[in-house]
């Protein structure tokens, strides 16, 4: 069997091809030598980054989910306002809001690592809080964890909520999330 080509260093041959072949067709960088391939970093061959055009918050269930065409791409779990049941209807009563928004700003140095504001009050929001002859508060933010934190930065679960109406996630969430999601990305927050 002196003339088998099929010994390990065309194997390994093939195979190089076979993955240069697929990351071609993924269009991930490195597809177009064995070069370069020898010289990405592990970073190169990742899933691609999350891209959202909706987010979903679940008060009850304690999370946020990132969507995209309906279909759900990653969920987080959250931490609310101290007092998270019913929706906010002043400044200082410790409720995250309930209803339809948008993200209409970004905060990348925000005391709590990274911030997405969320578009509260809206009209609804002010007109209720108008007839009530109440403030109805504001600054409400998809924000990640404060300095004073002393658990994981990516808890699986939080045991408290403590925001001050605010939707917490860890800090390596929100880098995801706020890498995922553009200004003007609707955020439905329910009950």
């Amino acid at each position: 069997m002196a003339g088998n080509k099929t010994g390990p260093l065309v194997r390994r041959r093939s195979h190089a091809r076979f993955i240069l072949a697929a990351v071609a067709l993924a269009g991930l960088p490195g597809a177009g030598a064995q070069t370069a391939m020898a010289k990405a970093t592990p970073a190169a061959f990742t899933v691609p980054r999350l891209k959202a055009d909706r987010i979903l918050v679940m008060k009850s269930a304690r999370k946020l989910e990132l969507l995209r065409d309906g279909v759900v791409l990653k969920t987080y779990p959250i931490a609310l306002g101290g007092n998270p049941i019913g929706p906010k209807r002043a400044g200082g009563d410790g409720k995250t809001p309930e209803g339809v928004y948008y993200i209409d700003g970004r905060q990348p140095h925000s005391r709590y690592h990274l911030a997405l504001h969320i578009s509260y009050p809206n009209t609804v929001d002010r007109a209720a809080a108008v007839a009530a002859h109440r403030d109805p508060g504001g600054d409400i933010e998809i924000h990640g964890l404060p300095a004073w934190y002393e658990g994981p930065l990516d808890p699986v679960r939080f045991y408290k909520d403590w925001t001050h109406g605010c939707v917490s996630v860890g800090d390596r969430a929100i880098e995801e999330i706020y890498r995922a999601v553009d200004i003007g990305t609707p955020i439905e927050i329910r009950p």
